[in-house]
């Protein structure tokens, strides 16, 4: 239920809400302020960075090293605090912080699920961080589908939203034909090259209407597919590693330490799941309610309708890559969620849940047996969906070659590295022995 705005002048003069006395970011402040996002997957959320200045805000994605933000996170929270926690209030205050900006003319943007992990805290820890910092007029604004923490110059509209998720869908296209090309790249370049090229034309059409149609845009799906299609590339042998784990340290290179680059240049080719396979999972958690406890009825009607409507849409971006026949098309989402079956129930979905599984049991049904599992130290859904179902995962798959990696801003790189090492140097051997 979306929260109600209640609204008052504190004693600076400055707008706030009743409630918690954090900034209100009004209408006006849409057209003078910037609006500073923190980084996760870089192809997608140069996209939604593009997306949203269509939109009339001043969107940036933060520009920050791994050391800014954990040095700046450290301070900033507590260190029990998880690990994505800790850089992404870290890229955040480290903005504020660093004198590049005007604090009085910037507001921050963070996600919340409304689940019971890290991203629903994201708000309260960041405002708390502010506050301290003396910076609680910077006004914070809550990406969610929840209805939280709403905020006058902040109200994204359904199609606005369908925008941004339209941004999810190329960039994981992008995606997986940028792991699928640049480890065998005969002209090294020429594949960060193209995926530049394609982020700056889809960019350029988010103000045409009649480009931002779907009919447009499956036209689009075939090109980008043809064009990756016609990379030069090397027939080379490499071992394939799929990377699953929680979200955010899955696709974060701030947060993993650069793990897909680290496993190419070791002489991997990476496969990582898409974003959107989240997004069906996230809805599937309200049909689940519904059937497994009787609640959530009203918005479990509606989540059925948006899953079908986007899983046929992901559907047909695998047929089209079926049917170029150069790549390997990802499985659908359909059939991905069966994978679970017999090993963990459909009522585990605290933070990555039983897709974090399923994922697990995908890479392996399509030959991908070896796998990292990204984890923050102490994550307990994670010691539970991820390091907690391997055994069982590998007694019913003996071929199974998987590892789980802690990240933690105390954790060593090195040894982080040598394990992967160790992974990687069995995935060779099996791919020699049995070519696998």
């Amino acid at each position: 239920m979306k929260e109600k705005i209640k609204t008052k002048f504190d004693d600076n003069g400055v707008l706030v809400f009743e409630d918690d006395g954090s900034a209100v970011f009004t209408k006006e402040m849409k057209k003078t302020y910037k609006v500073l996002i923190p980084t996760m997957l870089p192809i997608h959320f140069k996209l939604l960075e593009n997306q949203l200045k269509q939109y009339g805000y001043n969107a940036e994605v933060i520009n920050c090293s791994n050391s800014d933000a954990v040095e700046t996170g450290l301070m900033c929270v507590h260190n029990d605090i998880c690990y994505p926690s800790t850089i992404v209030i870290g890229e955040l205050m480290h903005a504020v912080l660093s004198g590049n900006y005007d604090t009085h003319k910037i507001a921050l943007v963070v996600a919340q699920t409304g689940g019971g992990c890290r991203a629903s805290n994201y708000w309260h820890l960041l405002f708390k961080a502010l506050k301290k910092a003396g910076f609680g007029y910077v006004p914070i604004l809550s990406l969610n589908f929840s209805g939280m923490k709403p905020q006058p110059g902040w109200n994204l509209s359904i199609p606005e939203y369908y925008g941004l998720f339209k941004c999810c869908i190329y960039g994981d296209l992008l995606m997986l034909l940028k792991n699928q090309c640049k480890p065998f790249e005969t002209t090294v370049g020429e594949t960060d090259k193209l995926v530049e090229f394609w982020i700056e034309k889809i960019s350029s059409e988010f103000g045409d209407k009649k480009k931002r149609k779907y009919k447009f845009m499956k036209l689009n799906f075939k090109q980008i597919i043809k064009d990756f299609s016609q990379i030069s590339r090397k027939n080379l042998s490499l071992p394939k590693v799929g990377i699953v784990g929680e979200i955010f340290v899955k696709y974060s290179p701030l947060a993993n330490n650069n793990l897909e680059e680290f496993l190419m240049s070791e002489g991997a080719e990476v496969y990582v799941p898409g974003l959107v396979d989240f997004m069906l999972y996230f809805l599937t958690t309200f049909m689940d309610d519904t059937k497994l406890y009787g609640v959530r009825k009203f918005k479990a009607f509606f989540a059925k309708i948006l899953y079908k409507a986007i899983l046929k849409k992901n559907d047909e971006i695998i047929k089209f890559i079926k049917e170029d026949g150069t790549f390997d098309e990802p499985t659908s989402f359909s059939v991905t969620r069966k994978f679970r079956e017999g090993y963990i129930g459909e009522g585990m979905k605290m933070g990555e849940g039983w897709l974090l599984t399923a994922e697990m049991l995908e890479l392996i049904d399509r030959g991908i047996n070896n796998i990292i599992c990204t984890q923050p130290f102490g994550c307990l859904p994670n010691h539970i969906v991820g390091k907690g179902m391997m055994k069982a995962i590998r007694d019913n798959n003996p071929k199974a070659n998987i590892i789980a990696i802690d990240y933690d801003a105390s954790a060593s790189k090195i040894n982080q590295e040598n394990r992967i090492k160790l992974m990687l140097s069995n995935a060779k051997e099996n791919l020699t022995s049995k070519g696998e």
